[in-house]
């Protein structure tokens, strides 16, 4: 009967699949955008621009990720992102300037700062490359930093089919 039970090769390799899409914090996004409050869609006037922020619900932003932005080519002074800060801080799940693209980046960054590293030593690990939720670049170039003084191997992709990223020498 042995003979027809099939290996988990896998299983039995020690390797650990690391899937940085489960350190990051998720909730909904939002995108605002302040090119409407802008005097015709160019000129931040500042009494126009507080009255749109008082008079704005920052309720709807509840538990959500904001990110600033103004896809207008305007110039928009420091100081009314800061306010956008104000307003949105007592709902906001956190906050960031930035298109999501680049607060995904943030997002990464600040997970992998969290991580404990030493965790891996003398550890095959796999750092998964594909999955449902999209990971930038940059999480990638982090997750290699920390592991690279730890990790006894890093690889790149799945259990199956990997690309060895580096090696430990004995």
């Amino acid at each position: 009967m042995s003979e027809n039970l099939i290996e988990n090769k896998v299983a039995k390799s020690g390797l650990l699949t690391l899937d940085l899409a489960n350190y990051v914090e998720l909730a909904p996004r939002v995108e605002l955008d302040i090119k409407p409050w802008l005097f015709r869609e160019m000129i931040l006037k500042e009494s126009d621009f507080r009255a749109f922020v008082k008079e704005h619900n920052w309720a709807q932003y509840q538990d959500k990720i904001v990110c600033f932005v103004c896809s207008a080519d305007a110039i928009v002074p420091t100081w009314a992102y800061m306010l956008l800060a104000v307003s949105v801080q007592p709902f906001a799940k956190k906050y960031f300037f930035g298109s999501n693209q680049n607060v995904d980046a943030m997002l990464f960054h600040e997970a992998m700062g969290k991580i404990d590293f030493s965790q891996y030593r003398d550890v095959r690990v796999i750092v998964k490359g594909c999955g449902e939720i999209p990971v930038p670049v940059n999480a990638f170039v982090e997750i290699t930093a920390g592991l690279l003084p730890y990790a006894k191997s890093i690889m790149y992709g799945e259990a199956c089919s990997n690309v060895p990223v580096f090696k430990r020498r004995n």
